[in-house]
């Protein structure tokens, strides 16, 4: 080994400098420092990657169909949401605009806009991608409030982009903004009993202690949408999902 060669070693992730044993008897050379005390390089971090989840949302949506006859179905759990919203910010005034009823609300402690498409459910894609290109907000600022067949009743959760998972608003709204990246608050109303077709469960008219378990779930609904628009998608998700309530 020459005079002045270093040899490493170690194990287990770690090197240790061991200079050869001096030939002249004299003691070991001073100069530069060894690998072992050389100062290593800081480890620069990697910018966390941006999610849908990381913009403030502007746009608030809840999906339904318009007339007296939908009011009071389960199918109108978006629309009962975003009334609720509504009610508590103060709101007395919905202006028609672009297809939807729209009105300027505080929640979560942010100014939003509220939205209820009034082209039927399975056309609501049309008047959200309209409001989307003039309020000119991306896909990750709008959130979405759905009645979702596969939720139990009385439980609420929130969903970061995905799929439509077979419900036509939400096929609508993907088709309409070429993307499936906003996020969407899931309104619980559970499966029909024994053999129901769905879309007459979904569509029936609520009475008794349905209507009053379906305006219970609108309150934490509205809670939720709340917690999304002032704390983000992933807090409010962490938060409430999996909360099954009876």
């Amino acid at each position: 080994m020459a005079k002045d060669e270093v040899k490493l070693e170690g194990g287990e992730g770690e090197l240790q400098a061991t200079a050869p044993a001096p030939t002249d008897g004299g003691a070991r050379a001073t100069g530069e420092p060894s690998a072992a005390q050389a100062p290593k390089p800081a480890r620069k971090r990697k910018p966390k990657p941006k999610t849908p989840a990381g913009k403030p949302i502007q746009l608030v949506v809840g999906l339904g169909n318009p007339g007296d006859e939908y009011d009071r179905t389960r199918h109108n759990s978006g629309f009962h949401t975003v009334d609720e919203l509504a009610r508590r910010a103060g709101v007395s005034y919905w202006k028609t605009h672009l297809g939807a009823l729209i009105a300027e609300a505080e929640v979560g402690g942010r100014t939003v806009t509220l939205a209820k498409p009034q082209s039927f459910m399975n056309s609501s894609g049309g008047p959200v991608s309209k409001l989307a290109r003039e309020l000119g907000v991306s896909p990750e600022e709008i959130l979405v409030i759905h009645d979702e067949l596969d939720i139990p009743a009385n439980d609420v959760r929130v969903k970061v982009g995905g799929g439509h998972g077979g419900h036509n608003g939400l096929r609508s709204i993907i088709d309409k903004l070429g993307s499936r990246d906003f996020i969407r608050v899931r309104f619980g109303i559970g499966r029909p009993p024994g053999r129901m077709d769905p879309i007459d469960f979904v569509l029936r008219q609520l009475k008794g202690d349905f209507a009053q378990d379906h305006d219970d779930t609108v309150v934490i609904a509205a809670d939720v949408a709340e917690a999304v628009v002032k704390d983000g998608a992933i807090t409010a998700r962490d938060a409430f999902n999996g909360r099954h309530r009876q």
